[in-house]
């Protein structure tokens, strides 16, 4: 089983194909293919950062937590 490549893999990858459609280049079916893996990136990179920033969160409550204590 592959595998999710890394957060910083995902953004340099929807990084290249934003240039990519932003020349306005590609033909039709190649703009909507990058379109679509654009797309599912963002997705990917959202999720991976609402997921560190859980963590953060709770690694900062349970520091708070044990300052209280």
């Amino acid at each position: 089983m592959k595998s999710a490549p890394a957060f910083e893999e995902s953004l340099e990858r929807l990084e290249e194909l934003v240039l990519e459609l932003e020349r306005g280049e590609l033909p039709l079916e190649e703009g909507l293919a990058a379109f679509e893996e654009g797309v599912r990136l963002a997705k990917q990179c959202q999720k991976r950062l609402d997921s560190a920033e859980k963590r953060i969160d709770k690694l900062l409550g349970d520091s708070a937590e044990e300052s209280a204590s």
